[in-house]
């Protein structure tokens, strides 16, 4: 089969691959405020129950993360391949290990449940509600993971648009169904949960009957060892990987909560917006990961070198972009966000900080995507570990000297640039992945 590798014919599957792959992404996070609207209304103990789960969930299921991460690029490469049974495989052993996990994650977060809630530090009047929310969003745990490792698959066929409609028809049912369980039948934070509970595995099911229809009979018996192992190892790796970034990024937030409530507040209101803006550069990376990966099947260097000066083109576009917003932004983010003036003005000066790094922050994330494609493990998890070094040496400094919130974005800024440092040192494994490293 021809494949048309024109630099407008890349720029438009880029696009038609990122933008459906922000949206999956988006959704989630804007729609589960949805969750934190009806529960708000329930009293101060429901919304700090819902907040101590979200802590919970959000760190439990950020490790699994490889489980999408690591099925793209090798379901890509097998298709690059034309080879569709060795695909077809991979999504199998995916799906298995997710639900096998999913299942592991469920019965330990119902027998621990009350330790994990003390371990947040819950109040007394949290504790009981958290964990009549914890025991049945549990029950969610394997559905969760099946979706988590499905997107990957159909990111795999460089298809995001499926996980894009799942995942909107999946939460916009738990918004439809939230209120009737929670007001309608007064099953209060229960009902939350278990509206929870059924969008999930509604959204599993949905996945599981299309990738059927996709690839046939999904094969899911009990795997050997052997056949997962290149699967597990990649998200033994990619789990090592993000341990290393959240740890680092949790040690930020100490950082600024040892300089005070009103910078731990300013922070707090920066980092999430962060986060929500990397979104933007996320769809370009979950393109690479596709389109690498597929170029890497075909053993087409050329291929792999067009589509990364593409996607790193992109990305600084887009870094850019989100220069101008953050710095013509950062006085109304402060604004908006605080009426204690000090609050607002700390805002601003860390936003002009992640405005001064957005560009070279894209460049590092796209460069995720181009590694993954590859499944350059090894260089993932040492770009990873230099950058969290970096910042955490910027961190303790920022403590012992005092430089507040700015000392502290300085050295997330410090992360990202040594994450960078060890992409730019390994480089030739981006125009030649057939180099000493092995993808997988």
């Amino acid at each position: 089969m021809t494949l048309d590798l024109s630099r407008k014919a890349v720029d438009r599957r880029i696009l038609a691959l990122a933008i459906p792959a922000l949206g999956a992404l988006a959704a989630e996070p804007l729609l589960s405020l949805v969750d934190t609207a009806y529960v708000s209304r329930l009293g101060v103990a429901e919304l700090g129950a819902l907040g101590v789960n979200g802590a919970i969930f959000g760190f439990t299921f950020v490790i699994f993360n490889f489980l999408a991460y690591a099925t793209t690029p090798l379901v890509a490469q097998a298709l690059g391949r034309g080879d569709e049974p060795q695909a077809a495989q991979v999504v199998g052993k995916a799906l298995w290990l997710a639900a096998s996990l999913g299942v592991l994650i469920a019965v330990a977060m119902i027998v621990g449940a009350r330790g994990l809630v003390s371990l947040m530090q819950a109040s007394v009047e949290v504790t009981e509600p958290a964990l009549n929310y914890l025991r049945i969003k549990a029950l969610a745990a394997p559905a969760v993971l099946i979706i988590t490792a499905a997107q990957g698959a159909f990111r795999g066929f460089q298809d995001n648009r499926t996980p894009l409609r799942v995942v909107l028809a999946a939460n916009v049912a738990n918004a439809v169904i939230d209120p009737i369980l929670i007001f309608g039948l007064g099953w209060g934070i229960t009902g939350a949960a278990l509206g929870s509970v059924i969008g999930q595995w509604g959204g599993a099911v949905w996945f599981l009957f299309l990738l059927r229809r996709r690839i046939g009979p999904l094969g899911l018996r009990i795997p050997r060892w052997h056949e997962i192992a290149g699967l597990a190892t990649a998200g033994g790796v990619l789990t090592v990987r993000t341990l290393f970034l959240v740890s680092a990024l949790a040690i930020g937030t100490a950082a600024a909560a040892d300089s005070g409530t009103q910078t731990l507040a300013a922070h707090q209101v920066v980092r999430e917006t962060w986060f929500l803006t990397a979104m933007l550069v996320d769809g370009l990376a979950i393109a690479a990961q596709a389109m690498i990966a597929e170029q890497v099947g075909r053993n087409n260097r050329g291929g792999v070198r067009l589509v990364t000066r593409r996607l790193l083109f992109w990305g600084g576009v887009v870094g850019i972009v989100l220069t101008g917003v953050w710095l013509l932004g950062a006085q109304p983010l402060g604004e908006a966000f605080a009426r204690d003036p000090v609050v607002g003005g700390l805002i601003a000066q860390a936003a002009r900080i992640a405005g001064v790094m957005a560009p070279l922050a894209a460049i590092v994330w796209v460069m995720d995507g181009v590694f993954l494609g590859q499944l350059r493990l090894r260089a993932l998890a040492a770009s990873t570990a230099a950058g969290a070094l970096a910042g955490v040496v910027g961190f303790v400094l920022t403590e012992r000297f005092g430089w507040g919130l700015p000392g502290v974005w300085w050295s997330i800024g410090a992360l990202v640039a040594g994450r960078g440092v060890v992409f730019f040192l390994v480089r030739r494994s981006v125009s030649d992945p057939w180099s000493r490293e092995e993808s997988g």
